[in-house]
């Protein structure tokens, strides 16, 4: 049984589709306990709409909640029985294998390295998110924890990436490429620059080089690198860019009769590619080089990205990522 703890009160749609999504999970995935990290009363009152197994849920009280807008180095000091500080305490003393937020992004990220603590090794762990390409989907490392990364971090997040990709997703030999504003080696920023020659001469990896944003959606890496500030940028547009193209087809086959006769047709298909290229689809972003596992889920995940983040704890925890993780930090050293 893998056990998850998830923030109940944390994102915009809390308490609702966070226990929905948790719920959900259960009901799919007998082999999991979902430990509901909240407001007791609140979250038993939303509990009583749904029917499972009390064996695989518990709820677990916490008085406070950590908001988006608070501090969060203050809020981790200050609110210790917040849904988040207590979650995490449950991963770090080993109650739970992991754990699954919605809630402020800086609270999980300060969390995740003060309380939780890093693996041996690991300099600076980065929040990396799977996103949607033609190919299927490919790992962008790092969309949001260190903004400030050094050339050492770089080769650390490629090797943790590689590791994902291989061992979660299935990928042989992952393709690893760095963003950069051109394919050739001699351009980019100071960063990239100094970055570049290390991946390259990195035997544990398989470096193809450099990957311009707009190569991206078309899958030509599996793990994408750069530091959070490149990285929230791509997510953020990737995103934003796919809603409205989403937004205008619909649209598009609105605007008449004869494409809504069309719109009949090809909804089935249509539905299918959409669904394909929706990030609720792949749960939240894993930071990777914790001793336990810490999934950070959008502030407005629905009850579905809550559902697959929890899915997503199971196989991060049935193949041993953190064990993969040491023995390649280990090896650099």
């Amino acid at each position: 049984m893998v056990n998850v703890a998830v923030d109940a009160m944390g994102g915009d749609n809390a308490p609702v589709e966070i226990i929905m999504g948790a719920v959900e999970a259960i009901q799919e995935n007998s082999n999991v306990k979902v430990f509901l990290v909240g407001r007791e009363e609140v979250i038993k009152n939303e509990l009583m709409k749904y029917t499972y197994k009390a064996e695989q849920l518990e709820v677990v009280h916490a008085t406070e909640v950590i908001e988006t807008a608070e501090p969060p180095v203050m809020a981790i000091r200050k609110k210790k029985d917040s849904s988040i500080v207590k979650a995490m305490y449950m991963v770090k003393d080993g109650t739970c294998d992991a754990l699954v937020s919605a809630g402020s992004t800086g609270a999980v990220l300060v969390g995740g390295q003060v309380i939780v603590g890093r693996i041996k090794g690991v300099e600076r762990p980065p929040l990396a998110p799977l996103i949607p390409t033609e190919k299927g989907v490919s790992l962008l490392v790092d969309c949001g924890a260190n903004v400030d990364a050094r050339p050492s971090h770089l080769v650390q997040f490629a090797k943790m990436g590689s590791v994902y990709m291989e061992s979660v997703m299935g990928v042989k030999n992952p393709k690893v490429g760095i963003i950069n504003i051109g394919a050739e080696e001699e351009k980019g920023n100071a960063l990239v620059k100094e970055t570049f020659p290390l991946l390259k001469n990195c035997p544990e990896i398989n470096f193809i080089g450099s990957v311009e944003a707009r190569d991206i959606p078309t899958g030509v890496a599996d793990v994408v690198v750069c530091e959070a500030f490149v990285g929230n940028v791509v997510l953020k547009m990737y995103e934003g860019v796919g809603a409205s193209l989403i937004k205008k087809v619909k649209e598009g086959m609105m605007s008449s009769l004869r494409s809504k006769i069309g719109a009949v047709l090809v909804k089935p298909a249509l539905k299918k590619t959409l669904k394909a290229f929706s990030t609720d689809e792949y749960g939240g972003a894993p930071m990777l080089g914790l001793r336990g596992l810490v999934v950070k889920s959008h502030g407005s995940s629905k009850a579905a990205e809550i559902k697959n983040s929890i899915l997503q704890c199971i196989t991060f925890k049935e193949q041993n990522i953190n064990e993969k993780i040491k023995e390649k930090i280990v090896l650099e050293d």
